[in-house]
C-alpha cells in the first residue's frame, strides 16, 4: 500500500482531493443548490461573496463612494492620527454640488489672536463652552475639556487593548471616555475623565433583579473619582427601541464582574428601563442620582417622536430641573450591532432628530440649561463645524475613534472575528494592539481634529466653534443645485451661547481633562 500510495504524483493527489470534493457537492451536501449542481467551480461562487466587501473597498470603489466610511474620510483619520500629512493636493474630488454637500462661510478678516491666548500656547485648545450641571447647582459640575470626545462602546463589544487604549488616548488629549452600557471596567481607569453610560440592564449598578441599584451607584462613583458625569441610556441610533441578549457562552468571570450577572447564564437587556416607566419617573429618578452622586446627570436618545421630549421640557419649565445633558445619536450611529430594518429604518439621522430636538427646548426657553451632545458620523471638522452651528455643544465619536486606533471598517463587528482586534474578545486577535502605540494614535486624531476646527473657526471669524450661527453654514438642499443657510433649511436660529472668551474657558474651576495643570 505504502508503495502504491508513493507512486502517486502530487498532480493526481489534486485530482482525488477535487473528485472527493465532487462527490460531497453531488451525492453528500443538500444545503447548497449551486454547487450540487455545479461541483467544486460553484465554491468559486461563495468564496467571491465572502471576499466581496474587501474586493470592493480595496480595488472597486472609489475614494469618495463607500458608505458608512469612504476610502477619503478613514485616510484623512488615519493620517491625522499618526501625524502623517493628511492634506490633499490639486483641488477637492468631491462633487460641491451634491445633495447635503456643507459650506462654511468664511470672513473676510479672519479671527487674530493675541500672542498670549490659549491657543498660541496650545493649538489643540478647545473645551466645552458649558459647564454640564451648572444651571442645576449640582455638587460637582464638570466642564468638558475637549468638545470631540470617546462615544459609549462597551467593553465586551471592544476588546480589553482597545477599551485600555481609549482611555490612555483620551487622557492625553484631555477629552472624557464614555463606558457604553457594559459598565465600568478596569480597562477604563488608566487617568482619563469618564462618563459612566448605563441602559435597560443597568451593568456595573445591577441589583439582584435586574433592576437598578442606587447603593452600587454610589459606591462606583465613591470609589472612582474619574467618573465626572453620568449618562442615561435610552436608546440608540443603532436600534433604538430594541433590547439585546448577551449569550452566556460570551459571558467570562471577568465580564461577569463588571456588569454584575452571572457566568454562563444569558442576561437580557430589554427595551424598557425597570427603574422608571413614563417621563415624570424618569425625571425623579435623573434627580434621585444627582442628589446621592453630586454628579450632572444626562440622557441619550436617537430621535423619532416628539411628544415625550415635549412632555420632558415642559416639565423641566415647570419644576425648574431636568438633565444636565442630552446627547442626541443619529439614526446612522453604528457600534451597535443590529438588524438592518432598524439600522437602516428606526429613528431619524442626526441633522433631522437633532434639529427637530432643539426647536422643541428652544421654543421652552431651555437650551442654555442643556448642554448639547452630538452623536452620529460628527467626526470631521466640517460636520462638527455644522453641529455646532445648530446649537451642538460637544461632539461624541465612536467609529471615528475605532479607527484612529486600527478598525479598518471589515464590518464584521458582530461576529467577534474582528481582524484589527479591536471589536473582538479574540486573544489572538486583540495582541496585535498595543495600547502605547494606539492611545498616542487616538491622542493625536483628537488633537488634529480641535486644531483644524480652531482654524476653520478662526477663518470664519469666530473664537471658539460655539459662536458659529446658522447662517454661517450653507448646505444643498435639493436636486437642482439649490443652497440654503441651516437657519433656512432646517427653520430656526439657534440661542446665542454666552461666552466670555478662550481664556475665561481655560480659568474655569470646573475644566476637566487637567488641562490647567498643563498650561498653567
Amino acid at each position: 500500500m505504502l508503495t502504491f500510495l508513493g507512486q502517486i504524483t502530487w498532480w493526481m493527489w489534486i485530482l482525488i482531493l477535487l473528485a472527493i470534493v465532487a462527490i460531497r457537492d453531488i451525492f453528500i451536501q443538500k444545503s447548497h443548490t449551486i454547487s450540487h449542481n455545479f461541483p467544486i467551480i460553484g465554491h468559486l461562487r461563495y468564496i467571491l461573496e465572502k471576499i466581496g466587501p474587501e474586493l470592493r473597498q480595496y480595488l472597486i470603489a472609489n475614494n469618495r463612494e463607500e458608505l458608512p466610511f469612504n476610502r477619503i474620510e478613514r485616510s484623512w483619520i488615519y493620517a491625522s492620527a499618526k501625524k502623517e500629512n493628511n492634506y490633499e493636493g490639486f483641488g477637492t474630488d468631491r462633487d460641491i454640488y451634491e445633495h447635503q454637500h456643507i459650506f462654511i462661510n468664511n470672513a473676510m478678516m479672519p479671527y487674530k489672536i493675541d500672542d498670549n491666548h490659549p491657543n498660541v500656547i496650545d493649538k489643540t485648545f478647545l473645551p466645552c463652552a458649558k459647564v454640564m450641571g451648572q444651571y442645576n447647582k449640582r455638587k460637582k459640575p464638570y466642564r468638558p475639556a475637549s468638545i470631540i470626545n470617546v462615544s459609549a462602546m462597551s467593553f465586551g463589544s471592544l476588546s480589553a487593548k482597545a477599551v485600555e487604549s481609549l482611555n490612555k488616548g483620551v487622557k492625553m488629549a484631555g477629552a472624557y471616555h464614555n463606558t457604553g452600557e457594559g459598565g465600568l471596567s478596569p480597562y477604563h481607569s488608566n487617568g482619563g475623565d469618564v462618563v459612566f453610560h448605563f441602559g435597560t440592564g443597568y451593568f456595573g449598578v445591577r441589583a439582584a433583579d435586574g433592576g437598578f441599584s442606587m447603593e452600587k451607584m454610589v459606591k462606583l462613583v465613591e470609589d472612582n473619582p474619574f467618573v465626572k458625569a453620568i449618562e442615561i441610556k435610552l436608546s440608540q441610533g443603532a436600534k433604538p427601541g430594541k433590547g439585546g441578549v448577551l449569550p452566556g457562552a460570551k459571558i467570562t468571570k471577568e465580564i461577569a464582574t463588571i456588569r454584575g450577572v452571572e457566568i454562563g447564564k444569558d442576561v437580557l437587556s430589554p427595551p424598557n428601563h425597570k427603574a422608571f416607566n413614563n417621563v415624570p419617573e424618569l425625571m425623579t429618578f435623573i434627580e434621585e442620582i444627582a442628589e446621592a452622586t453630586g454628579l450632572p446627570v444626562g440622557i441619550k436618545a436617537a430621535v423619532g417622536k416628539l411628544e415625550q421630549w415635549e412632555e420632558l421640557a415642559d416639565i423641566m419649565v415647570k419644576t425648574g430641573k431636568g438633565p444636565d445633558f442630552i446627547t442626541v445619536d443619529g439614526g446612522e450611529g453604528g457600534t451597535g450591532a443590529a438588524p438592518p430594518s432598524f439600522a437602516d429604518h428606526v429613528s431619524l439621522p442626526w441633522v433631522y432628530g437633532f434639529s427637530d430636538l432643539y426647536k422643541v427646548f428652544q421654543k421652552r426657553g431651555l437650551t442654555e440649561r442643556i448642554v448639547f451632545i452630538g452623536s452620529g458620523k460628527l467626526g470631521f471638522p466640517a460636520k462638527a463645524a455644522m453641529a455646532f452651528a445648530m446649537g451642538t455643544d460637544c461632539i461624541n465619536v465612536a467609529r471615528e475613534a475605532m479607527m484612529s486606533i486600527g478598525c479598518i471598517q471589515a464590518q464584521i463587528c458582530h461576529t467577534n472575528k474582528c481582524p484589527s482586534g479591536v471589536a473582538t474578545q479574540s486573544k489572538w486577535l486583540q495582541s496585535g494592539i498595543d495600547p502605547t502605540l494606539k492611545s498616542a494614535r487616538l491622542a493625536q486624531y483628537f488633537k488634529t481634529f480641535r486644531k483644524e476646527l480652531v482654524e476653520i473657526t478662526h477663518a470664519a471669524g469666530y473664537e471658539h466653534p460655539c459662536q458659529f450661527r446658522m447662517a454661517d453654514i450653507d448646505v444643498n438642499v435639493d436636486d437642482h443645485n439649490l443652497s440654503s443657510e441651516l437657519d433656512k433649511t432646517y427653520k430656526y436660529e439657534k440661542t446665542p451661547i454666552p461666552f466670555k472668551g478662550m481664556q475665561d474657558l481655560k480659568d474655569c474651576l470646573y475644566l476637566g481633562g487637567d488641562y490647567n495643570k498643563k498650561l498653567n
